[in-house]
């Protein structure tokens, strides 16, 4: 099985985890249970190691230290499409980067123009992001409706979204900057990245760095989770058999964890949403119909724009066994935000009453496109061929 088929698997299967853990964790947190339910994300845990002391929610931890781990897998993962997938050349990875760049920029200005000026208007990052697990998952649906090129294309798209999102979270949602841990944090990535150039594939030697490196970006005032995509940068990608290749060896061990234990966990944590009596009244806010226009109306329209340019001007073609129709549909699941939008509302917003009614516009708007793009996959012509294997 080559490595964007064990991806394709493994991510459809942690999509399918996500909406049972998402449900599971929406009915215990409004039952009878929920106030005790909620209440233990909100616990406190303190680890003390090599003289260092820290003390966070349990929330705090999954969302600092488990999703670094999250965000080392995507660094990985976008690290791999650089050398050997998708996005290896600029011929196979313009179409899914203007797809990504009009997927990105339209949701955001979306919510900017509805928000500019209130104290909601952080939320613009929002829905800019693509949940490729969800996303996959729901595109699996579709089964051999689908071609194999497609697939890829909405993956490629996803990645590139991801990185979008990353420096989104680095640029924009930072608090309390401290230049002497960020200068630390950047310093042990510059020496990693040197040992990577100078050919050291063991993986300890960059794994137990990364971890101070966790430490100083976290208290340097930039998200703690950024230091996963540059551990994963620096972590070298030589053209060696896959069994020498550090980064490929890293990003195999992880995506199980991830797939199936990070992610479902994230889930729980995140949607402990105990609904208030007033969530119907909260969807006609700016900052909601920004969070669901941005995913299902700004997704859709950016994606199919900007790749309809593109084609239009010669500067990009669609695959051919990809219709416009195809496209769309994807186009439509490129709405499902999920994971990191519900992360970037927790970034975006301090109130707790904000960040309930976003996670729940994000969770509608990503139901509704799932929905909607799986009705015009399922109207597609059925592909033979649509279990070859690519060498990606």
């Amino acid at each position: 099985m080559n490595l964007f088929k064990a991806f394709f698997q493994s991510e459809k299967s942690s999509g399918f985890i996500l909406i049972g853990c998402t449900i599971v964790s929406l009915l215990v947190a409004n039952s009878a249970a929920g106030d005790s339910y909620v209440a233990f994300f909100q616990k406190h845990i303190d680890l003390s190691f090599a003289g260092l002391h820290l003390n966070h929610t349990i929330a705090h931890w999954i969302n600092d230290g488990l999703m670094s781990i999250f965000f080392l897998l995507v660094g990985l993962e976008i690290e791999r499409e650089l050398y050997v997938g998708e996005l290896s050349t600029m011929k196979k990875a313009l179409l899914p980067i203007v797809a990504a760049a009009g997927g990105m920029l339209v949701p955001a200005l979306i919510h900017f123009l509805l928000n500019k000026g209130t104290n909601t208007q952080a939320g613009f990052g929002i829905p800019m992001a693509t949940d490729i697990a969800f996303a996959l998952g729901i595109l699996s649906l579709a089964g051999n409706r689908v071609p194999l090129s497609l697939k890829i294309f909405l993956t490629a798209l996803a990645i590139i979204d991801d990185l979008g999102a990353i420096s989104v979270i680095a640029l924009f949602y930072s608090t309390n900057f401290s230049i002497g841990y960020f200068a630390a944090a950047i310093g042990i990535f510059i020496l990693l990245y040197i040992m990577g150039r100078t050919k050291v594939y063991h993986l300890a030697l960059y794994l137990l760095p990364g971890i101070v490196m966790w430490y100083c970006m976290m208290q340097s005032g930039i998200h703690a989770t950024i230091a996963g995509v540059l551990l994963a940068f620096a972590i070298p990608f030589p053209r060696l058999r896959v069994r020498k290749n550090p980064s490929w060896r890293l990003q195999h061990a992880l995506h199980l964890p991830v797939a199936f234990i990070i992610m479902p966990v994230f889930a729980l944590a995140n949607t402990a949403i105990q609904i208030p009596s007033n969530a119907i009244d909260g969807f006609a806010t700016n900052n909601s119909i920004g969070i669901m226009g941005g995913l299902l109306a700004g997704k859709f329209i950016g994606i199919m724009l900007f790749c309809l340019v593109a084609v239009k001007l010669k500067l990009a073609t669609l695959a051919e066994d990809i219709s416009w129709k195809a496209l769309a549909g994807v186009a439509l699941l490129a709405g499902i935000g999920f994971t990191m939008s519900i992360f970037i509302a927790n970034l975006a917003f301090a109130n707790e009453a904000v960040i309930i009614q976003s996670k729940l516009s994000v969770l509608v708007a990503s139901v509704v496109a799932a929905v909607f793009g799986l009705i015009l996959l399922n109207g597609l012509k059925t592909t033979p061929n649509v279990e070859k294997e690519s060498n990606a």
